[in-house]
């Protein structure tokens, strides 16, 4: 029976290469996002097994009802990929508006721990039991960039949402890790890297990486057994200027 893995931020960029990596790997993958016509696309290129389902991932409703028709569609959860995230403007946290923070907020850190929380109810009660959740971090869970307060303190976040995880999830069998990507070439990714910030207050373009290494990575993690897990992975372009950074 193939495996089901559920993918936020599905539509494109790195979810998008992760689903279509999977499904060619054998999984079933339902693929969420805002933009349905997106999501289309994505299952569109898919060998087999696949799933749209429009989702606010801030939406407490919107996110059990991504789950519930992942289990009627396939009858269980294997794998929740929660990649789902955006970024505010680099500014002076002092110009930043409040609504910028909460709109983040909601999405990176109220999102990840909303389909975490869902996976979970179902992993935890599936038969049989057990599963694996990998979240998207990012290297500013380690280091921040300058100006970038909000999504330096979300993905901050995560990586205590996925220790908590690992923790809570030993007795049920379910694995969390976090994979921390660097700059990638995806259309976001190449024209943040393109003119990227530097600590101090310049601008530079940095090295990137092919999407393969990504995808390889989360195949990866979600292919391990059930006895191992990766908790951190750091993935990055071998120049691109992170160690040391500041």
């Amino acid at each position: 029976m193939s495996r089901v893995a559920v993918i936020t931020g599905g539509g494109r960029g790195i979810g998008k290469g992760v689903a279509l990596a999977l499904n060619n790997a054998g999984w079933s993958v339902v693929v969420a996002g805002r933009t349905k016509l997106a999501l289309d696309q994505t299952v569109a290129k898919f060998a087999h097994g696949g799933l749209a389902v429009a989702t606010d991932v801030s939406d407490e409703t919107q996110v059990d009802a991504l789950f519930e028709a992942t289990v009627e569609q396939f009858g269980r959860v294997d794998l929740l990929f929660n990649n789902a995230g955006i970024a505010a403007p680099a500014v002076p946290i002092d110009e930043l508006e409040v609504d910028a923070w909460r709109r983040l907020i909601d999405i990176n850190v109220t999102g990840a721990f909303l389909c975490a929380r869902a996976a979970f109810r179902h992993m935890r009660s599936q038969d049989p039991q057990g599963g694996r959740i990998i979240n998207n971090g990012s290297i500013s869970s380690q280091t921040p960039r300058l100006y970038s307060s909000p999504y330096t303190a979300s993905k901050h976040a995560v990586t205590g949402l996925t220790k908590a995880l690992a923790l809570d999830g030993r007795q049920y069998g379910i694995a969390c890790g976090q994979i921390d990507i660097g700059n990638v070439t995806t259309d976001m990714g190449s024209m943040a890297a393109s003119n990227a910030l530097q600590a101090n207050g310049t601008t530079m373009a940095e090295p990137l990486m092919g999407m393969q290494n990504v995808t390889d990575a989360v195949l990866y993690m979600a292919g391990l057994p059930a006895e191992a897990n990766v908790l951190s992975m750091t993935v990055m372009a071998t120049n691109m200027p992170f160690v040391g950074r500041g």
